[in-house]
């Protein structure tokens, strides 16, 4: 992603900053369209300099305006171009028609679509469908988009990927598969988060000039998770003042998760770290990391001097959904203790509902489902409000992760940049519940924490996947470049 800016629009907000910025600022619509179309021929020709044909597929709306800007720079360039139309140009309404014309008086030709192209060389212009669709993709479209990706050319789409939502990043039926997504104005946040991760490939973000005062009519429905840095601690610094986290799980063969976790605070500054967990694998914990202090927990008693003196509660990992944990995870919501819920004290939770200003909760989309008292999938179609929805029945921050964790309190609603595939593997949570636990001991106020964070946790994971690749990639390969990013 290119320097894209940290505010996010949803679709209605977008659409009134274009009518603003036409009526009210004087640029008119067909203007927007020229910028918009010179602004993604110009990256083209950055990405790709060597290409010397392109194929643009128009579709009925604006994004076929800019479509045909594209080919008209094209044909100005010299380039071979073939422009695939799913709607004749003569039926195009407004500046999209007035776009049509100009490529075509500058000698363009236009194929009426048909389902029967091969495509093998230059670069495919999807300009198919814009981020006005609300439902599933069909007939000729469905066609062209089957065509446009399973083609060897690289491909480029026109604001954004065809056949996907632009406000939850869900693909409708399908969707255009882009090396690189240009997109205008304003960043849609269904890009960053969702399906889009599979689609958009490369984002680069055009302003077109539009004059900075239009963007202070609007409240950004989200924000994207910027880079944070921790403040340098005092030479006079001691253990005590960078905090005390207390990680609660492992119960019976799950004794890796809370280790995990455990070694996450440390590794993300977190003065003292002790962790409960059974008596049987209690003197393992600390086996290769002699800084946890692993203590035996069997009841709910057991708890009670390891609470009073903890800045924060890590509760979940490795948990278990049997009595032990049950009776650890209510006698920790008596406490007044900061809480980061995780795991299998997730799972426990939507059995017995309750809200908590001081907690994090930290779902992966199973767990939201479960939380929510519905399916995966509909967690999948919405991701925002899937989010918005846990944090209103919850309350605390909540965290639902995936590609583009998203971040949401009582006020705000962020998006995380970072991360890649090779995070999907056990034990990457566990890590992330470990940082944030650390982050908030040391002071750092729960949503900073938290945004903080998610996004170091993806960045590690993106410098340790750098070094080896994502396959094969463990969550203990994380814990040199938090160190690393906390510092830096």
């Amino acid at each position: 992603m290119n320097k894209l800016p940290k505010e996010l629009y949803n679709v209605s907000h977008c659409r009134e900053i274009d009518r603003l910025t036409i009526n009210e600022y004087g640029i008119a619509g067909i203007e927007l369209m020229r910028r918009a179309g010179a602004a993604l021929f110009e990256q083209l020709r950055l990405k790709w300099p060597d290409c010397q044909q392109i194929s643009i597929f128009c579709g009925a709306g604006n994004n076929a305006g800019d479509g045909y800007v594209v080919g008209r720079l094209a044909l100005a360039a010299g380039l071979k171009v073939s422009l695939y139309a799913l709607l004749e140009p003569g039926r195009l309404k407004g500046d999209a028609c007035l776009a049509a014309q100009d490529y075509v008086e500058a000698g363009g030709s236009v194929t009426t679509f048909d389902g029967s192209i091969e495509l093998t060389d230059g670069v495919i212009v999807d300009a198919l469908l814009g981020t006005g669709l609300d439902r599933e993709v069909t007939g000729s479209f469905a066609t062209a988009i089957a065509i446009i990706n399973q083609a060897t050319c690289p491909v480029v789409s026109v604001d954004i990927p065809s056949g996907l939502q632009a406000d939850s990043g869900k693909i409708m039926g399908c969707a255009v598969t882009a090396d690189l997504t240009v997109t205008f104005i304003a960043v849609k946040q269904g890009l960053l988060t969702g399906e889009a991760a599979d689609v958009c490939g490369e984002l680069y973000f055009a302003s077109l000039n539009v004059p900075k005062v239009v963007y202070e009519h609007f409240e950004p429905s989200a924000y994207l998770i910027q880079p944070l840095s921790l403040a340098a601690r005092p030479r006079s610094s001691h253990k005590g003042r960078n905090g005390h986290v207390l990680l609660i799980g492992g119960d019976c063969g799950f004794s890796g998760a809370i280790r995990l976790a455990a070694e996450a605070a440390l590794r993300a500054g977190a003065g003292l770290v002790s962790v409960a967990t059974r008596r049987d694998h209690s003197h393992l914990i600390n086996i290769g990391r002699f800084e946890i202090m692993s203590h035996s927990v069997e009841s709910a008693e057991d708890l009670l001097p390891l609470l009073e003196k903890v800045s924060v509660v890590v509760i979940g990992p490795g948990l278990g959904q049997k009595q032990w944990g049950k009776q650890l995870l209510q006698r920790v919501f008596l406490s007044d203790k900061p809480l980061v819920v995780d795991a299998d004290a997730l799972n426990l939770l939507a059995l017995n509902p309750r809200k908590y200003e001081q907690w994090v909760l930290t779902p992966h989309p199973g767990e939201a489902a479960r939380l929510l008292s519905c399916s995966t999938k509909e967690i999948a179609c919405d991701r925002f409000a899937a989010v918005t929805q846990l944090q209103q029945r919850y309350g605390g921050v909540c965290v639902l992760k995936g590609a583009g964790t998203l971040v949401k309190s009582q006020d705000s609603l962020a998006v995380n940049p970072t991360g890649n595939p090779g995070m999907a593997s056990g034990g990457m949570g566990d890590v992330l519940s470990g940082i944030i636990a650390a982050l908030m001991a040391q002071g750092v106020e729960r949503i900073e924490a938290v945004e903080m964070a998610v996004f170091i946790h993806g960045k590690a994971a993106d410098l340790a996947a750098e070094q080896c690749g994502e396959r094969g990639l463990l969550a203990a390969d994380l814990f040199p470049f938090i160190r690393q990013l906390l510092n830096s």
